[in-house]
């Protein structure tokens, strides 16, 4: 075969073809040699440089033969091989020229090149394919150049960048340990059972993004307040990897501490937007912050930048709380305000992060009105609710960003359920008078309940004292409410006074000071709060025989 025929040239070599001409020192035409010059001193006073072989001239065999990279040429549409240099021999051993190449070069066919090779002999356009692992347990990178003499050809170049393919290996072993590391981290500082309430169904899920995308700080939570009353939770903290999912913690915690002081919801934003400018002063949050009272059947929230909530109600009608929306956590200097949207029996809220809605390729309210369509026809259980909601949304395991939903239901109690939910009232009106009329009423009200003599007398008990206690300590308008559920008996006490009771030691000769004592010490839990009318609730809560806590 003549290889001067299917020869190569190198990839940025561009052909010369100038004129060379013959440089020659003349010497001196004086015969005496007088003031001749010297060979040597003449060839240092020239000012041509020694002739360069253009290369044009250099022999193709022998320079691709010194190439450290691996070179092979196959012509003709079944890439009969012509030619392979002494790396290419030194890396899979001696091949046949004039053989197929299926045949001669078969650890090509292992890399799954053939497909290419007739590519490029096609289309006469250059192809490469990027670190692949030969059998010879080595990374090349394989450029396929094409060869247009005669009736075609493709030049196979292959680089070694097996030291690039391993640290790139050890680069993504460190990213997915570290990844690794943060989802770890990220659901140990979750819930990792949800709080269940009397009153609410909930059910939450987090997925992180995919394993090309970092976890950032998405978080949940379900506090449960006493009184009947739930506070739901859902954050976001800006960021990736490991120090988001920290600093999610960290804002978690402090919720679940905050949550105990029982403010309403924009005071509990003001006080973790405080918090998150300590921890970092260039790291922001949103979150939303909600509390639920089955006696007001609205959920109060605020919210810091985040996402609205959404409640279908039992007709199937799909509401947006839009309003009122602050910035997020960690910016500072804004007065947060509460908000309230209608959560009756029967409705449905969803609370998501922005994975759940937002893509690159649609406006973000085009997410979010796709979630409520998605919501409107959802039915079923929490969980159900929760899974068909991330399907909807399109989220799979390699989702680009994390997500957390959390859905919770307030059930409408109807047959024998409805006897297991009960509640009752009385406007404490009269002066002293009104402490006797509250016993009797709760007397009534319990036996009607067909609770036991000892929980019966309990709970009397402790509607004197509470009543006695805010008839000393409160003003008008002063109210009592009875509610009982499947798994506890709850008295509450208003009036209009925003001085909450805090629980003493009465000395022996005091003639005051018991009341609260008594009660904390006969209830199950006890707590107080401040109205948003300005006055206070005080409440204890019983625990029914054989009930599920």
């Amino acid at each position: 075969m003549n290889f001067t025929r299917w020869s190569a040239r190198l990839p940025g070599t561009q052909r010369r073809a100038t004129a060379r001409t013959d440089h020659q020192v003349t010497p001196d035409l004086r015969t005496d040699g007088v003031g001749s010059v010297p060979a040597a001193r003449a060839e240092q006073l020239t000012d041509q440089a020694p002739p360069v072989p253009a290369v044009d001239e250099l022999p193709v065999r022998e320079v691709l033969d010194r190439v450290p990279a691996l070179v092979a040429l196959v012509h003709g549409s079944d890439h009969r091989l012509a030619y392979v240099n002494d790396a290419y021999v030194t890396a899979f051993g001696p091949r046949p020229t004039g053989a197929p190449a299926r045949e001669a070069l078969p650890e090509l066919d292992e890399l799954g090149l053939f497909p290419l090779l007739d590519q490029v002999l096609r289309s006469g356009k250059l192809r490469t394919v990027k670190s692949r692992k030969a059998p010879d347990g080595r990374s090349y990178t394989f450029t396929c150049t094409p060869v247009t003499e005669g009736d075609g050809g493709v030049l196979v170049f292959a680089t070694d960048v097996t030291d690039h393919a391993e640290a790139a290996e050890r680069l993504r072993a460190s990213e997915r340990r570290q990844r690794e590391t943060a989802v770890t981290l990220q659901r140990s500082l979750l819930p990792q059972e949800l709080e269940q309430p009397d009153d609410l169904r909930i059910a939450a899920t987090y997925q992180p993004g995919g394993t090309e995308a970092a976890v950032g700080g998405d978080w949940y939570d379900v506090i449960t307040l006493g009184g009947g009353r739930t506070a739901l939770v859902i954050g976001d903290v800006m960021g990736r990897g490991v120090r988001a999912a920290a600093i999610m913690g960290q804002l978690r915690t402090a919720v679940r501490a905050y949550a105990r002081l029982d403010l309403p919801p924009h005071e509990i934003l003001q006080l973790l937007d405080g918090l998150a400018m300590e921890i970092d002063a260039n790291q922001i949050a949103t979150c939303v912050y909600a509390i639920h009272d089955p006696n007001e059947g609205r959920l109060v929230y605020a919210s810091a930048g985040h996402l609205p909530i959404l409640v279908r109600d039992e007709s199937g009608v799909v509401q947006r709380a839009d309003e009122p929306t602050g910035p997020p956590l960690g910016t500072g200097g804004w007065m947060h305000t509460s908000g309230s949207i209608a959560l009756g029996p029967g409705s449905t809220a969803v609370l998501y992060t922005d994975g759940l809605v937002e893509r690159r390729n649609e406006d973000l309210d085009e997410g979010i009105a796709s979630l409520e369509r998605a919501l409107a026809g959802a039915t079923g259980t929490p969980q159900v609710v929760c899974d068909r909601l991330v399907r909807a949304s399109g989220v799979t395991a390699e989702h680009d960003d994390d997500v957390a939903v959390l859905v919770l239901q307030h059930p409408a109690h109807t047959g024998p359920d409805s006897e297991l939910f009960r509640n009752a009232a009385l406007e404490l009106l009269g002066g002293v008078e009104a402490a006797p009329r509250a016993r009797a009423f709760a007397s009534g009200v319990l036996t009607s309940w067909r609770f036991p003599v000892e929980l019966h007398d309990l709970g009397v008990l402790a509607v004197s004292e509470l009543v006695a206690n805010s008839l000393q300590h409160g003003t008008p308008p002063m109210r009592l409410r009875l509610r009982r559920t499947d798994r506890r008996l709850i008295v509450e006490v208003t009036d209009g006074d925003d001085h909450l009771p805090r629980r003493r030691r009465a000395d022996p000769a005091d003639e005051s000071g018991r009341g609260i004592a008594i009660v904390a010490t006969i209830a199950s839990a006890w707590g107080s709060r401040r109205t948003p009318g300005g006055g206070k609730a005080v409440w204890c809560e019983f625990a029914l025989p054989g009930a599920a806590k």
